[in-house]
């Protein structure tokens, strides 16, 4: 692996990506994928850091003006990942980072609710990331480099097992495993463009679930495990997707505007869905209901709102807002009403908010001082904990893969 550090300015990604500072590129060596010269990929992660301190993790094309927009999450300490039991988080870092001598790859981590206990679960120089708890809590897959290309990978809950799960000279990013265990859905360059498909973990195989000639990426399981939601760029316009995974009904556009919808999420009722959308002069947050195709705004602030997150009982949404000129964590009732601010530090930038299974706190991301740390605080506001802290903390490398 080859890392790189260029200085990169971002230009008419829209306000939300604003400009970016500093590009830690990690490229894996991959054979560039089929298509057209716009979509071609080249098989690279790139970590995009902004002035708000967040990132943007993206994947190069040959045209370096349309790079894929992955996701958008934290190193150091970074997505954090509670276990369906809610006693532990898992999540990445590139805690290792030194001046002197940084590595540059990040390790996946488990810790547990209280932030103690902290393991570090692999040990490679190559990056490791995208921790996605099966949902019995017994395994975990996640993103890895590790051997030459970006693959998914299993292994138990404690490190041990490791288990290398697909095999293509193309890029494959994991987003989530279905309800009963069985399936992994993941995005994968090997057409040509990201497209979203399905992966038995019992068996190997694969099944591609989705044609839409853009770049499919941010996919979501309905609850009932029948649907996934998705984000797809085509000719650089975003929309929301819905995709049956029993193929009765291919990609159906939710949205269809000349402006970004991104960010789905679903609620626990399997039908109303939530994204982020800048179709107004705004960047709101709105709530579909895909049975009779209603749209409803949740938020209406002259500015950011974004980062939506369902509560367990679908009853209340989190999401991350600049109204106060600072990016804080919010919670909303799901019909817009009962905004509450839960964070307030005019320091900091907070990101990433993830419910309990409980509902009872929300973990989320701090950027301070040049750090990213995980923090936890309860649903009201109150009893804020910082988890993480790479400065003075040592996680036991017990059950860390180094193969």
């Amino acid at each position: 692996m080859e890392a790189v550090l260029v200085v990169a300015k971002a230009r008419g990604l829209r306000h939300w990506v604003s400009i970016a500072l500093l590009a830690i590129v990690i490229v894996a060596v991959v054979a560039a994928c089929g298509g057209d010269e716009e979509s071609t990929l080249l098989g690279r992660l790139i970590f995009l850091s902004r002035s708000t301190g967040d990132y943007d993790i993206r994947l190069r094309t040959s045209n370096d003006r349309l790079p894929v927009e992955l996701g958008r999450v934290l190193p150091w300490d970074s997505q954090p990942s509670w276990s369906p039991d809610g006693t532990r988080i898992a999540f990445y870092s590139d805690r290792n980072f030194n001046l002197p001598d940084r590595d540059n790859n990040v390790d996946i981590y488990v810790m547990d609710a209280g932030g103690g206990d902290l393991t570090r679960l692999t040990d490679h120089r190559a990056s490791d990331a995208f921790p996605q708890w099966s949902p019995d809590g017994q395994r975990i897959a996640f993103y890895s480099d590790r051997d030459g290309n970006g693959e998914i990978y299993v292994m138990n809950a404690d490190g041990s097992g490791l288990t290398r799960l697909t095999d293509n000279d193309a890029i494959d990013i994991p987003y989530g495993w279905s309800a009963d265990g069985r399936n992994l859905v993941f995005t994968s360059g090997r057409k040509g463009t990201l497209d979203l498909f399905l992966l038995s973990v019992g068996t190997g195989k694969t099944k591609r679930l989705t044609k839409t000639k853009g770049q499919d990426v941010a996919a979501v399981w309905s609850p009932d495990g029948s649907r996934i939601a998705f984000e797809s760029n085509i000719g650089g316009n975003s929309e929301i997707f819905v995709v049956n995974i029993d193929g009765s009904r291919e990609e159906v556009n939710w949205t269809v505007r000349q402006l970004r919808d991104t960010y789905p999420a679903w609620a626990a009722d399997g039908v109303r869905l939530a994204f982020v959308s800048d179709r107004t002069a705004d960047i709101e947050i709105y709530v579909l209901d895909t049975n009779f195709s209603l749209l409803k705004a949740v938020t209406d602030s002259p500015r950011e709102d974004a980062w939506p997150a369902w509560s367990p009982d679908g009853a209340r949404i989190a999401f991350v807002s600049d109204r106060d000129f600072n990016r804080e964590v919010y919670v909303a009732n799901a019909d817009g009403t009962g905004v509450t601010r839960i964070t307030n530090d005019p320091e900091t930038s907070d990101l990433s908010p993830v419910w309990s299974p409980d509902g009872s706190r929300i973990a989320f991301v701090k950027a301070h001082d040049g750090r990213r740390d995980i923090y936890v605080v309860n649903a009201d506001g109150s009893g804020l904990v910082r988890l993480t802290n790479d400065g003075g903390q040592a996680a036991s490398a017990a059950g860390a893969s180094k193969e």
